[in-house]
């Protein structure tokens, strides 16, 4: 089993750059199938999200190579060919091929997605707006069935506000024939990242980043090259850990507008920040200050910062409340702050946090990828040497971290350890 070790206490100082966006990437990548040619990515981040989706593709019948974050999709030998096993099960972005693959073959079979376990995140939202543009859908035996004789344009309204339903529902309506309008649909970047794509790629897409998107559909689509946004999730992370554990730190490739309601409370804990063009520069920062956050969708605070903010929380004075209105089991990592001398409790939806509190080293489990990144940012305040297993989790989302973190000064290795002895210092 391979873990991560930090010794902590390390000053923190320098330049950190973002890598692309994951959450745009688990998108992009699937809407190649939509393609009739090449379709070129770059920017790309290095991790197994992206590697597995590669897999996915090659087992459709994908041309597919990738080199130095660029990568090459040629779609046009791609077949409907089942996936209800498999990679499908390693990430919940494997819905995506659900849309691609029903706008471009009118059907497919891909077995439920799998990933980080955050609570209940139905996909009824997705189901909703593929029967609304004419697919009969079923489960059977663990797998989503997609059928269609040909898919038509429709109004959709979400009852709750998706990404992922809308990015789906996008995929699937760019080649149906007619006009698609998904209301109350989701605006966050990555949405007009893929809507970008599917436009450089010969789709009519209006709208994209407001609550009304409208699509018409074209007969086919072509080969294009495009450049992956900035990690919006990625770049909060690093300001997070700027904050709490940095001598002066710059982060590099960062979309500040992307990461506004992060900047709003920041500097409501008292942290300085400089915006760039495409920088944010934080000095060391002291004397935090308690403050209350509530996650929303977007452009509110975003679910996939609540848990690497909560540790920043643990060092600041006073009592914090976090509440997360998007994931409701999303606070598996507190217990795990816990054994590190955090001072916290979860009621509900909420975290309560008091600070600040001195973290003490300790052997602790990621429970999923924003829950390893914050006990990350622990190991490196930490008194003496944090353990951080089931660390495959981490690599899902976040590119190169160790190189970019001993960039910065950190003492963090990657090592193999015995898995029966890891188990007993968890227990």
């Amino acid at each position: 089993m391979e873990v991560y070790k930090i010794t902590g206490q390390k000053p923190l100082k320098g330049t950190i750059k973002v890598s692309g966006a994951k959450n745009s990437a688990v998108a992009l990548i699937p809407a190649s199938i939509l393609a009739n040619s090449t379709v070129t990515i770059e920017g790309l981040p290095d991790i197994l999200d992206v590697e597995t989706l590669k897999e996915l593709l090659e087992e459709i019948g994908g041309i597919v190579s990738i080199e130095d974050g660029t990568m090459s999709i040629d779609p046009s030998k791609m077949q409907g060919m089942p996936l209800p096993n498999g990679n499908v099960k390693k990430l919940r972005a494997s819905y995506y091929l659900m849309g691609a693959m029903l706008g471009r073959f009118k059907k497919a079979v891909i077995g439920l997605p799998g990933g980080c376990f955050l609570g209940p995140r139905p996909i009824d939202q997705h189901i909703k707006g593929f029967e609304a543009l004419g697919a009969k859908v079923t489960n059977e035996h663990g797998a989503i069935y997609l059928r269609a004789d040909e898919l038509r344009g429709a109004k959709i309204y979400l009852d709750v506000v998706s990404v992922g339903a809308t990015i789906n529902i996008m995929l699937a309506a760019v080649l149906a024939k007619g006009q698609t309008t998904i209301e109350n649909a989701a605006k966050e970047p990555e949405i007009i990242d893929v809507a970008t794509l599917l436009t450089n790629m010969g789709a009519k897409i209006k709208g994209a980043g407001t609550n009304v998107i409208r699509i018409d559909g074209v007969d086919e689509l072509h080969g294009t090259n495009h450049t992956i946004i900035p990690d919006r999730i990625e770049a909060g992370t690093y300001m997070i850990m700027a904050a709490v554990a940095g001598s002066g730190i710059t982060i590099d490739n960062v979309i500040p507008f992307h990461v506004e309601a992060l900047i709003a409370k920041l500097r409501e804990m008292g942290v300085k920040i400089e915006e760039g063009e495409e920088s944010i520069f934080i000095p060391k920062s002291e004397n935090l200050k308690s403050v209350d956050v509530k996650t929303l969708v977007y452009p509110g605070f975003p679910t996939d910062l609540q848990q690497p903010f909560s540790l920043l929380m643990t060092q600041a004075k006073g009592t914090s409340v976090i509440t997360d209105t998007i994931y409701s089991a999303r606070f598996k990592h507190i217990d795990e702050l816990k054994r590190m001398n955090a001072s916290a409790r979860v009621e509900g939806r909420s975290a309560i946090i008091a600070g600040p509190s001195k973290l003490e080293s300790a052997s602790v489990r990621a429970s999923d990828l924003r829950a390893g990144a914050a006990l990350v940012l622990a190991g490196l305040i930490a008194e003496g040497e944090t353990e951080i297993h089931d660390i495959y989790h981490i690599d899902r989302g976040y590119s190169s971290l160790i190189d970019k973190l001993r960039g910065l000064g950190a003492d963090i290795r990657r090592e193999t350890v015995d898995e029966e002895v890891v188990r007993k210092r968890t227990d």
